[in-house]
């Protein structure tokens, strides 16, 4: 039995960090939960299970209740790649990333506010790039606008199917 917090190495790679980071955030509100926590309904039960469990769950996007999940939007094999989805807890939903590497730059933009500069974002950013080869974009839309364009219409037509219509996005 893997004692790993999940199943894909980029997370585990991630939790590693973050264990050694000892709570010094690296990026604004971000903290990893528990990998596929099926407690969390960000639809409050407008979604049937068959919906639900497209969804995986795994980090807080930020200090008051916002967070992300993977959708399994295909079957693909590389869990990795499968597209990052932005709950708010203003009632934001989007798709923000192609996949965890893509977030993981987004998580590297400079702060836009001095006053969110994380303590751990220095570690962070060389981490990035020591293990993936990877620096944070310019602009957050470097990362966000390719993943709307390419999964955005597609994930707004899931929510509308699983939730009958009762969320449009």
């Amino acid at each position: 039995m893997s004692n790993a917090y999940s199943p894909l190495p980029e997370l585990n790679a991630l939790k590693g960090l973050e264990d050694r980071l000892a709570g010094q955030y690296f990026a604004p509100g971000f903290e990893l939960f528990a990998y596929d926590d099926d407690d969390r309904d960000w639809f409050c039960g407008m979604a049937g299970p068959e919906y639900l469990e497209r969804l995986i769950y795994f980090a807080y996007a930020n200090a008051s209740g916002s967070y992300y999940a993977l959708w399994r939007c295909d079957d693909r094999a590389d869990l990795a790649t499968l597209p990052v989805i932005f709950f708010g807890d203003e009632g934001d939903l989007g798709v923000v990333a192609c996949g965890l590497r893509e977030l993981f730059r987004l998580l590297a933009c400079e702060p836009d506010d001095p006053e969110d500069e994380c303590p751990g974002r220095q570690e962070y950013v060389a981490w990035l790039s020591r293990n993936f080869g990877l620096t944070a974009p310019q602009h957050a839309g470097e990362v966000t606008g390719p993943a709307e364009k390419q999964f955005g219409r597609r994930f707004a037509d899931w929510v509308r199917l699983a939730t009958d219509g009762e969320i449009d996005i």
